[in-house]
């Protein structure tokens, strides 16, 4: 049986769509969810010097994204040809350049600074993104590619869940279609079942 270990911090921001899969998949596999004081040193170690980095059968693996697109086709949750896995990815590139500039409030020391981006990112950012994919899923059949469900929903449902502790807003209140993917994949075997007993973590 193939061995899983998830690599990550105590957080779910970019593991969680990571243990969303694997969860969706009905694998067993270890969340290891490393202590920041460990991180100082191992950071060199890392292929790139950052994580989540997943196992497989002690082999290891970095770029959620990447890692995320693998177990894709493991669980069926790709395109069926390259015009289908062209629509995910290009949603999951647009969703990327949302998740760099809220990585930019993340990794932020000044605290006026940091204040002054977070309120950008709620009031122009989200505005900007969240506008564009409602539109997404509405004309999708409540889908962001192919009128069915992929690994795109999983990515940014499961970012997404950081937010209200991140950076203080939840999407689901102002955006219905958002919502009701939220709700739809927080209903999947597996995921319905991690959602419920998942830790209470800081984000």
């Amino acid at each position: 049986m193939t061995k899983y270990k998830l690599i990550y911090f105590n957080i779910r921001v970019l593991g969680e769509p990571i243990r969303y899969i694997l969860h969706y998949m009905g694998k067993e596999f270890e969340d290891y969810r490393m202590p920041r004081e460990d991180w100082v040193e191992l950071k060199e170690k890392v292929p790139f010097g950052k994580l989540p980095l997943l196992e497989i059968d002690g082999e290891v693996f970095h770029q959620s994204t990447a890692i995320l697109r693998y177990l894709a086709i493991e669980a069926g949750l790709s395109g069926n040809n390259a015009s289908e896995n062209f629509q995910i990815d290009m949603i999951v590139a647009a969703f990327g350049d949302f998740v760099s500039e809220v990585s930019r409030f993340f990794k932020m020391e000044n605290p006026t600074d940091k204040e002054s981006l977070r309120l950008s990112i709620i009031k122009n950012t989200v505005p900007f993104y969240m506008t564009r994919l409602e539109k997404v899923l509405k004309n999708n059949g409540g889908y962001f590619a192919n009128r069915k469900l992929s690994w795109a929903e999983l990515y940014i449902v499961g970012y997404c869940t950081s937010l209200p502790a991140l950076i203080g807003i939840d999407l689901t209140e102002k955006y219905p279609f958002f919502k009701q993917l939220t709700d739809r994949v927080h209903s999947l075997p597996g995921i319905k079942d991690w959602v419920k007993r998942r830790p209470n973590t800081p984000m």
